[in-house]
């Protein structure tokens, strides 16, 4: 009898059906504004994450993977359903489609609040493939109705329409920000005081893992860390003030220590299903849903994006390059490397097994190593709001270029990203053709999308000098 692990090696090397294959669960980590270089396997030197480098040691670390967005809510929509944010018309959080701004010189293009119902997402697809499957964490698609309940989960646990807490301590409730809205996160009754909301969110998760072995599941952690408010455990935060020496590029201990308890985390799912004799079984992901927040909190700069230029809200690389780890067992070999430019999209058809979504590639054959580029040759982005890092604002990237159009006064920015990846020299005026062939290409995708616009806002006055 052919043993599994043969089996698997046979099914990843194209010798078998894909049909044949046992089910494979799947465990899909997903941190909130976690920068592209914040893992100590990503070149941090400040920030100590053993247990994701050594799942990166285990699998395949994508060093040039891009969110779909510069911000959580459109990249999270692309995760579920492979659609690039500007198909769904959904290009800001979700109360920002609701509450826009209105007093800059442009009105952003609406989007909607809401993760349309019409979409199969992956929860759909697997569970028609006899899934059990549980949201654990944050949601931020959409409000009661659009829930994910409504989307495909048997289980959602902690799950809203907001899209950060008010605190990371239980009883995780209390006045959010300056609004002082009430906020909490529901589903975590029966806590004790100082127990943390990334240890908890991690209990529950492994709790399904327990109650759905023997069956395939899908578990979908999406931790609110390391989103504002930047709070963590006094110990680790002690601990990496200690450490902090000057010339680092990292130097913010809480949102270190923070991360620490991310990556303890990810150990315990790994521990977890190492103990349950499912690793060689499950695939486990790992990414964030845009660049790191480089504003500051409480008067500290959060993080440091460094090479890559601005943050989170920006198309600069800082604001749209993510970390992105694969661990397929019999699929993925250890320790290995993909430079290709990859994005959030793709992993809709590549954990499904498809070899395309509507927007989206499967990585698959850069997993089995089978090829080292995917057919493609660019990736669009479209955030047409506001944020603190940027203004509306289009972008094209090719392997090689990067080109930005900026809404509120047309004008283009033109970088070599082989030769300048922190996108310092703007080389659109020495590149008149480049450019121009970048913006077209970049024009015809937004048409072919249906991306929405801003518009020139007739009320606004511009502050007098």
């Amino acid at each position: 009898m052919i043993s599994r692990r043969s089996f698997l090696a046979s099914l990843a090397a194209g010798t078998l059906p894909a049909a044949a294959a046992p089910p494979m669960n799947l465990v899909l980590i997903l941190a909130d504004d976690l920068g592209g270089m914040d893992p100590g396997c990503y070149g941090s030197d400040l920030h100590e994450t053993p247990n994701l480098d050594r799942l990166a040691g285990q699998g395949m670390r994508f060093s040039n993977a891009c969110a779909a967005a510069p911000i959580c809510s459109p990249t999270r929509a692309s995760i579920m359903t492979g659609k690039h944010p500007a198909r769904l018309g959904m290009t800001i959080w979700s109360e920002g489609a609701i509450s826009p701004t209105r007093d800059r010189r442009l009105l952003p293009a609406p989007s909607v609040p809401d993760m349309p119902l019409t979409e199969v997402t992956l929860a759909e697809k697997l569970r028609d493939r006899g899934f059990q499957s549980a949201s654990i964490g944050k949601w931020h698609l959409g409000g009661p109705a659009n829930y994910p309940e409504a989307q495909g989960f048997d289980l959602n646990i902690g799950g809203t329409h907001w899209g950060a807490p008010a605190t990371y301590f239980y009883p995780y409730r209390g006045d959010f920000s300056s609004t002082r809205e009430l906020r909490y996160v529901p589903g975590l009754w029966g806590g004790k005081p100082g127990e943390y909301l990334t240890d908890r969110l991690t209990d529950e998760g492994i709790r399904f893992m327990r109650a759905s072995a023997g069956k395939p599941f899908f578990l979908y952690l999406a931790h609110h860390s390391v989103h504002t408010p930047i709070e963590a455990k006094a110990d680790k935060i002690e601990k990496y003030k200690a450490r902090i020496r000057p010339g680092m590029r990292h130097t913010n201990p809480v949102y270190a220590a923070m991360l620490e308890s991310l990556d303890e985390s990810v150990g315990r799912v790994l521990g977890e299903l190492d103990r349950l004799q499912l690793a060689d079984q499950t695939i486990v992901v790992f990414t964030s849903d845009n660049g790191g927040y480089i504003n500051p909190f409480r008067g500290v700069a959060v993080t440091n994006n460094a090479p890559l230029r601005s943050g989170k809200g920006s198309l600069y690389e800082g604001g749209i390059r993510v970390p992105l780890i694969v661990r397929w067992p019999g699929m993925t070999r250890p320790g290995s490397i993909s430079e290709e430019m990859v994005t959030s999209t793709d992993l809709y058809s590549t954990l499904l097994g498809e070899p395309a979504s509507t927007d989206g590639l499967s990585l698959q054959p850069l997993l089995r190593r089978d090829r080292q580029r995917l057919e493609r040759d660019a990736l669009c982005f479209h955030y047409p709001h506001y944020y603190p890092t940027t203004t509306p604002v289009s972008a094209i990237r090719t392997r090689e270029w990067k080109l930005l159009h900026y809404y509120e006064d047309g004008h283009d920015e033109l970088y070599h990203l082989a030769q300048d990846p922190s996108e310092t020299k703007d080389l659109s005026a020495a590149e008149p053709g480049r450019t121009a062939e970048l913006r077209r290409r970049l024009d015809d995708w937004l048409k072919e999308t249906g991306a929405r616009m801003p518009s020139p806002n007739p009320e606004f006055r511009p502050p007098a000098e």
